[in-house]
This record gives structure tokens, sequence and C-alpha cells, in this order.
């Protein structure tokens, strides 16, 4: 089977999209992550359930939740924008669109990501 890379990727090591493993890499540690964490995110649901505003808020703002809470916004918006950008790849058609979408992407899970930080900190604050 012939070696299909340039040169110039089979010197440095390179795949064809110079990106692909990292891609991979990125969507595997962060699905194992999200599988502890969203465990986590259950249990504390479930622990919750029929708690006044008060405790739940209480127990929000305890330092160690609002962590895992971070790690849980953080590892699911990575998660996500990198499966959407290897999604739009792959099925978007024309250069145009695709970099209109990829931007997009981009936008989207930055803004979505900033949001739920916020929240985050706002009741791990106590604001």
């Amino acid at each position: 089977m012939s070696d299909m890379r340039t040169p110039y990727s089979r010197v440095h090591g390179l795949g064809s999209a110079r990106s692909g493993s990292g891609h991979f890499i990125l969507q595997r540690v962060t699905a194992v992550a999200n599988v502890f964490l969203a465990i986590f995110l259950i249990a504390s649901v479930v622990a919750l359930t029929g708690s006044d505003y008060e405790t739940v808020r209480a127990y929000l703002a305890n330092p160690l939740v609002v962590i895992l809470m971070l790690a849980l916004i953080i590892s699911g918006i990575l998660h996500m924008r990198a499966g959407m950008q290897v999604i739009i790849e792959d099925y978007v058609t024309g250069e145009s669109a695709k970099f209109l979408s990829l931007i997009g992407n981009t936008f989207f899970s930055f803004l979505v990501g900033l949001a739920c930080v916020f929240a985050a900190l706002k009741i791990g604050f106590g604001a």
C-alpha cells in the first residue's frame, strides 16, 4: 500500500489534515471526563430532588461543587465544539459556507460557555 502523504508530512509525521489526531484525542479525553462529571451532576440532581431553593443554592456554592460544575461546563463545551467542527468539515460543502459555519460554531461555543461559567461563578460567589 503506497503512502499518500506529501514528503513534508512524512518528514514531520503529520497526517493529511495536520490536526486530525488532535481532534480525535480531544474528543476522547473530554468524552471520558464528561462521563464522570455527568455522573456527578446526575447524583447531585437526584440528591437535591425535593430540596428548597436555598438548600440547592448553598450546595452549589460549595467550592468543590463549583469546580466540578465548571469542569463539566468546560469539558462539555470543548467536546461539543470539536464534534461540531468535525461534522461541519465532513458535511458542509462550499468553502465559504464551511468557513462561516466554523466561525459560527466557535462563537456559539464561546458564548454558551461564557454564559454557563458566569452563572456557575455567580452562584459560587453567592451574588
